[in-house]
């Protein structure tokens, strides 16, 4: 199947601390949006791919695109100003030719090529499916500072990225959201509003969401264990 690729990059990284949005703070020498684009380039299935980013980096982005040597029709927006936003933004950009999407933070640069085509695989067959890991630890509902009730972990599951959807089922959910102003903090979620069944791929701890510099310091020391 046909596939397009959505990573998300707009964030502006001010829970990092940096002067720069979050996809371009530098990781062991290298954009951390790199690393993403270096995954996408070794999937033969995607033939496209877009990118959303902050106003004034869209030449940056197009210099990192370049640098990871992408042979795939590559095209850089402008995101919006809530992440769903930016996703419905790139998915209009893709073409309708396509019969998958795959969306992905570029937050999370430690996604591997495993993860990626195995939600790719899930989707084709199921319609939809995320990358998560099972919840490890006890979850409290807190109100006031003081516990109000503890969740069972049983069947629970952290969702993460890549997301991936028939490119028809992703638009759908994104123009029902619109339509009836419903906000979601994933594609996942939106979908599952429609009605749809999302499965899950198990990932990985190691894909973390780098939000904080303290997620930075631990990415830079994963991928310094590497080299």
């Amino acid at each position: 199947m046909k596939a397009s690729a959505i990573i998300v990059a707009a964030g502006s990284g001010v829970r990092l601390g940096s002067n720069v949005p979050k996809a371009f703070v530098k990781i062991a020498g290298r954009a951390m949006l790199s690393y993403s684009l270096a995954t996408v380039r070794q999937i033969n299935s995607i033939e496209e791919l877009v990118i959303t980013v902050p106003e004034g980096f869209e030449n940056a982005a197009r210099d990192e695109v370049s640098a990871a040597g992408l042979s795939i029709p590559v095209k850089i927006t402008v995101g919006g100003i809530e992440r769903q936003d930016s996703v419905r933004i790139a998915l209009e950009l893709t073409s309708a030719e396509s019969d998958l999407v795959i969306v992905h933070d570029a937050a999370r640069p430690l996604a591997t090529l495993a993860i990626f085509e195995a939600c790719l695989s899930a989707a084709s067959r199921a319609g939809a499916a995320i990358a998560a890991i099972p919840v490890s630890d006890t979850l409290k509902r807190v109100a006031d500072s003081a516990i109000t009730a503890t969740i069972a972990r049983a069947g629970l599951w952290q969702a993460q990225t890549p997301q991936a959807f028939r490119r028809a089922v992703l638009v759908a959910a994104h123009q029902r959201a619109v339509s009836e102003k419903i906000a979601a903090t994933d594609d996942a979620d939106l979908v599952e509003r429609a009605g749809a069944r999302v499965e899950v791929v198990e990932a990985s701890t190691t894909n973390i969401k780098i939000t904080t510099p303290s997620d930075l310091a631990i990415v830079e020391a994963l991928i310094a264990a590497r080299i």
